[in-house]
C-alpha cells in the first residue's frame, strides 16, 4: 500500500471542504457586506448630493441676498441724497425767500424813514411859516398898537387941549 492513506485523505477533503464551506460563508458575509456598504454609500453620495446641492442654492441665495441688499443700499443712498437735495433746495429758497423778505423791509423802513423826514421837514416848514406868520401879526399888531395908542395920544391931547 502504497499511497495515500483513506482516512488521512478523508481527513483532508473534511478540512478543505469545511475551509471551503467557511471561505464561502465569510465570501458570503463579505458580499452582504459590500451590498450593504454600497447602499450606504450609495445613500451617502444621495446626501452628498443633496448637500451639495443645498450649498449652491445657499450660495446662490446668499450671492443674491447680498445683490439685493447692494441694491437696495445704493437706492437707499440715492433716495437720502435726493431727499438730502430737496431739504438743501428747500432751505436755500427759505433763505432767498427770507432774503427778499429782510431786503423789503428795509426798503420800506427807508421809504418810511424818508416820508417821515418829508412829513417832519414840512410840519417845519409851515411852523416856521407860522411863527413868520405869527411874528408879522406881532409886528401888525405892534404898529397898530402904536398907531392905536398915537391916535389915543392924539386923541388926548385934543381932549386936554380943549379942556383948557
Amino acid at each position: 500500500m502504497r499511497g495515500f492513506d483513506p482516512d488521512e485523505v478523508k481527513a483532508f477533503m473534511e478540512r478543505i471542504a469545511d475551509d471551503v464551506d467557511e471561505l464561502l460563508k465569510e465570501n458570503e458575509e463579505l458580499k452582504l457586506q459590500v451590498e450593504t456598504l454600497n447602499q450606504q454609500l450609495e445613500e451617502f453620495k444621495k446626501i452628498e448630493k443633496n448637500l451639495q446641492d443645498t450649498l449652491l442654492k445657499a450660495q446662490e441665495s446668499s450671492t443674491k441676498s447680498i445683490e439685493s441688499a447692494k441694491k437696495q443700499t445704493a437706492l437707499m443712498i440715492k433716495e437720502a441724497e435726493l431727499k438730502a437735495a430737496q431739504i438743501i433746495e428747500k432751505a436755500r429758497e427759505s433763505a432767498n425767500e427770507i432774503r427778499n423778505a429782510v431786503l423789503n423791509l428795509r426798503e420800506e423802513k427807508d421809504m418810511m424813514i424818508a416820508r417821515l423826514k418829508a412829513i417832519i421837514s414840512s410840519q417845519a416848514h409851515l411852523l416856521e411859516v407860522k411863527i413868520e406868520d405869527i411874528d408879522e401879526e406881532v409886528v401888525v399888531q405892534k404898529k397898530k398898537t402904536k398907531d392905536e395908542n398915537k391916535k389915543l395920544d392924539l386923541n388926548i391931547d385934543d381932549i386936554v387941549e380943549k379942556l383948557l
